[in-house]
């Protein structure tokens, strides 16, 4: 992929980037930092050629296997979400998916440790974040639900799928003063988005709005 697929033409161009950007200041994101990376990060190499005209809409799009590349609306609202806390040096993404939250991430943090369980995802995931030269993620074909122990404990860790409560694996891997965002909930019920710090007496939980998420699975897929 050259340079000239990276920057985007016709509806993958940077005025349909900064349109984008525009509808997410209008939606109440403020964190300027993550506006930006928003807007030079190349969605369209995160999804399927076929859908690559839809990629700076404010819409999830279906990436295989059930699972869907989440809205950048949430995906920038989760991300201020983290960042409000201040700086992060060691962030856990549970869900790499198509590695889109992943890369805008490793943008805005030292360190991102992304946990996938379905291998194929991964493997697409890994050879993007190549292609944009992110050197400072980790990934790991895993049950997400588990965190990953050995790189604990975390500043932060981000959830892309819904459990339908909060697992105690992830809770026990946050740091002192770290916080959680993930979605909670069934699939068929309204989820709500937790934002949850751990203090030095326990947690602390926010409930910010609804969301929609795919569910949290546990076990592994190697095609």
């Amino acid at each position: 992929m050259d340079s000239i697929e990276l920057a985007g033409i016709g509806m993958t161009s940077q005025r349909t980037r900064e349109r984008l950007v525009k509808r997410l200041q209008e939606q109440g994101i403020e964190n300027q930092d993550v506006l930006d990376i928003i807007r030079s990060t190349p969605r369209h190499i995160f999804i399927d050629e076929a859908l690559a005209h839809r990629a700076y809409e404010d819409s999830s799009l279906p990436i295989g296997f059930n699972q869907t590349i989440s809205r950048p609306y949430i995906v920038a609202r989760m991300t201020e979400l983290l960042l409000s806390k201040g700086a992060l040096s060691n962030v856990l993404e549970v869900g790499t998916g198509s590695g889109y939250q992943t890369a805008v991430l490793a943008q805005l943090v030292g360190q991102v440790s992304s946990i996938e369980r379905i291998r194929p995802l991964q493997d697409k995931a890994r050879k993007r974040l190549a292609l944009l030269k992110l050197r400072n993620v980790n990934l790991r074909h895993s049950d997400g639900g588990m965190g990953w122990k050995e790189k604990a404990p975390f500043d932060a860790i981000l959830s892309a799928a819904a459990p339908s409560e909060v697992p105690e694996e992830l809770l026990e891997q946050l740091a002192i003063g770290g916080i959680l965002a993930i979605p909670v909930g069934e699939q068929e019920q309204q989820q709500k988005l937790h934002f949850i710090t751990r203090t030095e007496d326990g947690y602390e939980t926010d409930i910010i709005e609804d969301v929609y998420f795919v569910p949290l699975r546990s076990g592994v897929r190697i095609s």
